[in-house]
């Protein structure tokens, strides 16, 4: 029997951290695994059928706003070691893009999302399940940065999307999932001492 991936599932608010994770173990294990980083705002629904001015109205901090059947379908391929191709997503039009990745099989996957812990059927095929507990005005201001600086949103998009919708479903659904956690990292990567014990926990299995 082939042996299977590990897949780590890595959850916590917007901008608490979790990329700055999902790298440092990436960069702990290319050299001796492929590894993959797998992020599921790649799997935001695509959502050609709508105008731009529609598309900003959509609730992206909601789990239907997701395509969490196509995911599961992937990381159920990925887990076998199978080829997926991947869509990506557009954050300047909020919509999936025409590109597509293709990923062969790996032997880790780090899986990194809001909603990670918050699905079952995502829960069911990670190994290792983290969640990042970072406070929320750091996460806040982490996030006012980033979609001004790399998104194009303005200040006011930025602000009204986090009152409207980031802080409410976090509360809702994110904060609630972290009681499904095997590891809970206090704020996010600059936590070495935490992402060290993971990666130790992670070279136990995979070496």
């Amino acid at each position: 029997m082939k042996e299977q991936a590990i897949i780590i599932g890595i959850a916590g608010g917007s901008a608490s951290g979790k990329t700055s994770i999902a790298q440092q173990l990436y960069d702990a294990f290319k050299g001796n695994h492929k590894v993959k980083i797998l992020k599921q705002d790649d799997y935001y629904k695509d959502q050609s059928d709508l105008t731009y001015e529609e598309r900003t109205q959509t609730n992206y901090d909601h789990p239907l706003a997701f395509d969490t059947d196509l995911l599961v379908d992937h990381l159920k391929k990925l887990k076998n070691k199978e080829t997926i191709h991947k869509p990506t997503y557009d954050y300047t039009q909020h919509n999936r893009s025409h590109i597509t990745e293709t990923i062969e099989g790996r032997d880790v996957i780090i899986l990194e999302g809001i909603f990670v812990l918050a699905e079952e059927r995502i829960r069911e095929l990670c190994d290792i399940l983290v969640y990042v507990d970072t406070d929320s005005d750091i996460r806040f201001i982490r996030r006012l940065r980033r979609d001004t600086e790399e998104r194009g949103r303005s200040v006011e998009s930025v602000c009204n999307q986090y009152m409207n919708t980031v802080r409410p479903m976090h509360e809702q659904f994110i904060e609630p999932s972290k009681k499904y956690a095997h590891i809970i990292i206090p704020e996010g990567g600059s936590n070495r001492v935490a992402v060290d014990l993971l990666i130790t926990k992670i070279k136990s299995i995979v070496d």
